[in-house]
């Protein structure tokens, strides 16, 4: 079971676009995600994820506060208890990153992770367990940005302009390091979208160079082919098995 870590990964690596125009992302906006793993053959309802927007005011700038939540519901912690929260604060507009955080709780694993953007600069401060704080400075690409802060300008792509089969490569930055990431458009489903009804959809596949991800086209994304995008399901295949996550709500859209 400890590799169900991965499904916040999987929902994060889902983000490899550079935006084609204004990103349209506001604040107030709320999704609630039902996870499940495969166990014994059933796809088993075991997490939730809830992913949100607001503002947050200091006394010299204006950020955009994304955040990306994951827990374990209580009669599941028993087996394998996670409670995740990955954090971006981004430009408005631009969503162009200047702080990440994140802090896993994952079978009793401990990690928090607080990474600060300056051009093309990253200085991130690690604790793992209760071992002392690592401080590093690291360079990265000039599209390089945060996983979370990517899911979101994924929203942004006009994917009428894709053609089926069509590849795109780019970069996230996650623990520490930069990961190549390829997205395959793969065309138009409808699919249920929780409250949303049931909606047409771009469905994408992601490859990514980690042996985080399993199978050629068996990690998947499908995306509301509207003016949202908002992530509609989503299907991973890792080393110890398969899981998804489905749209339950949608709200402040």
């Amino acid at each position: 079971m400890k590799k169900i870590v991965l499904l916040p990964l999987l929902l994060l690596l889902f983000v490899s676009f550079k935006a084609d125009e204004g990103n349209g992302i506001e604040a107030g906006e709320k999704l609630v995600y039902a996870g499940s793993y495969n166990m014994s053959g059933l796809m088993t309802h075991i997490a939730q994820v809830t992913m949100s927007t607001e503002n947050v005011n200091t006394s010299k700038n204006q950020y955009l506060h994304l955040s990306c939540e994951l827990s374990t519901f209580s009669k599941w912690d028993k087996f394998f208890k996670i409670r995740d929260l990955y954090e971006s604060y981004v430009t408005p507009g631009s969503l162009k990153p200047n702080l990440y955080k994140r802090s896993i709780d994952e079978g009793g694993y401990t990690k928090k992770e607080k990474y600060v953007f300056k051009g093309n600069q990253v200085t991130s401060t690690v604790q793992k367990r209760k071992r002392p704080e690592t401080t590093r400075a690291f360079s990265i690409g000039a599209n390089s940005v945060d996983a979370i802060t990517l899911l979101y300008k994924l929203r942004s792509v006009d994917f009428s302009k894709m053609k089926s089969g069509q590849t795109k490569s780019f970069t996230i930055v996650f623990d520490e390091k930069e990961i190549p990431v390829t997205l395959k458009f793969m065309g138009t489903e409808s699919i249920a979208a929780g409250n949303l009804g049931t909606k047409p959809c771009y469905k994408l596949s992601i490859g990514a160079k980690t042996n985080a991800l399993r199978g050629k086209d068996k990690n998947l994304i499908w995306l509301t082919a509207d003016a949202h995008k908002v992530p509609a399901l989503m299907k991973f295949s890792i080393p110890v098995g398969t899981g998804e996550l489905k749209l339950t709500s949608a709200t402040g859209l």
